[in-house]
């Protein structure tokens, strides 16, 4: 028996046939569990409702060193609840009271399910400072239906390998065949999701685009992916592949990157991450606000600021976890104010950037499954687990 083992049977019941409505609907049975990844919080203080902006996020996009001067500006507190993967993210969305939530950062694979189960608004373009964003992401095209907008990037980042440099080089790690090296054999760590694991294994198979594969590309996924488990060293939650990178229980982990590394190379860990030539996946937060939120223009003033120079640098070194920005300006004020910092995030304008790596074609946009189903691939996960 393995973690997922009884909401994932649950799950599958109620989305049989699967569609992304039912989806939501049945996400709320996901919900409520440690192992899925919604994380447990402190109390916050208490504020008064019209004095909060209440989000849905990944770790750590509320604190104070991101945050702070729009709480300054309009005398609110943000506050969040916080997940760890897009299936929670649902459930916690699908789960709560209307009202809930004001904004919702989610990756971009989800921003269509969100639309689709009417939890978000459609989005003047006009009101966000998109003409300042890279040309690739001025349109991104998860955000998009038709010539509607439902969500603004906010940060990216590319996922192949993240490892210890002083058990594997960079000509190691210039395939996703190091992960069957015998150097890091029992040491192969893994992030407890399988996007982005099971994307970068099915670069590695040879399909592009990574999650439109057909039934025979996806059993031969399941091979590629089982043949791992004598490597494996464990399975860990976002926070803990920090400490298991660090204290080398774990040589490698596939799946993540820079996210990972950036913030353990500045406290003197000898790790890197890498795209592998066989490609990586894109991961993409961005922010949509919610259909049932009362404060929705508060709502759109923190996307504004979010999106904005000031509100991109921030997140871009946000304490949590760093990660990249599509807003140029945002990339200047960062050079002018952080210069070591843009160097490390490679957002300099003199030297080979993550944009020139966007150009090279190596890499995929993070989507959910398309010719099989989220449960399909999920159980696929589980039973590699379970192993």
């Amino acid at each position: 028996m393995n973690e997922f083992d009884g909401p994932i049977t649950d799950f599958r019941a109620l989305l049989h046939p699967m569609n992304r409505r039912r989806l939501l609907q049945g996400a709320s049975v996901l919900a409520g569990a440690a192992a899925l990844g919604v994380t447990a919080t402190a109390p916050e203080p208490a504020y008064a409702q019209d004095k909060v902006l209440n989000l849905l996020s990944w770790p750590g996009h509320a604190d104070p060193a991101v945050v702070k001067p729009f709480e300054d500006k309009y005398g609110v507190k943000v506050v969040a609840k916080e997940y760890v993967g897009g299936e929670p993210m649902l459930a916690l969305m699908n789960q709560s009271p209307p009202g809930s939530f004001d904004v919702v950062l989610a990756d971009a694979e989800y921003i269509h399910m969100l639309k689709e189960g009417g939890f978000i608004d459609k989005m003047n373009p006009a009101d966000y400072p998109l003409a300042d964003y890279w040309p690739e992401f001025q349109k991104f095209e998860p955000h998009w239906v038709g010539e509607d907008l439902y969500s603004v990037l906010i940060r990216f980042g590319y996922l192949g390998i993240a490892y210890r440099t002083d058990v594997l080089s960079e000509a190691d790690v210039k395939s996703y065949k190091a992960l069957w090296d015998p150097k890091i054999k029992g040491k192969l760590g893994f992030f407890d999701w399988y996007l982005p694991t099971m994307g970068c294994l099915s670069l590695y198979d040879g399909n592009k685009p990574p999650f439109d594969i057909s039934d025979a590309a996806f059993g031969k996924l399941k091979e590629t992916l089982f043949s791992l488990k004598p490597q494996t060293a464990g399975f860990y939650s976002m926070a803990d592949q920090f400490s298991m990178l660090t204290n080398g229980t774990a040589a490698a982990i596939p799946g993540v990157g820079d996210w990972v590394v950036l913030l353990l190379q500045k406290s003197g860990v000898p790790v890197s991450a890498t795209v592998p030539d066989e490609g990586g996946i894109q991961w993409t937060e961005s922010m949509s606000i919610v259909s049932s939120s009362t404060k929705k223009d508060l709502a759109k003033a923190f996307i504004q600021y979010m999106s904005s120079p000031e509100g991109q640098v921030r997140s871009s070194i946000m304490p949590a976890y760093w990660a990249s920005i599509p807003n140029k300006k945002g990339w200047e004020l960062l050079n002018k104010d952080h210069q070591a910092e843009a160097k490390a995030l490679r957002h300099t304008f003199d030297a080979r950037n993550v944009m020139d790596e966007y150009k090279d074609g190596k890499i995929y946009i993070r989507k959910t499954p398309v010719q099989q189903s989220i449960e399909q691939w999920n159980d696929v996960w589980s039973e590699f687990k379970s192993m």
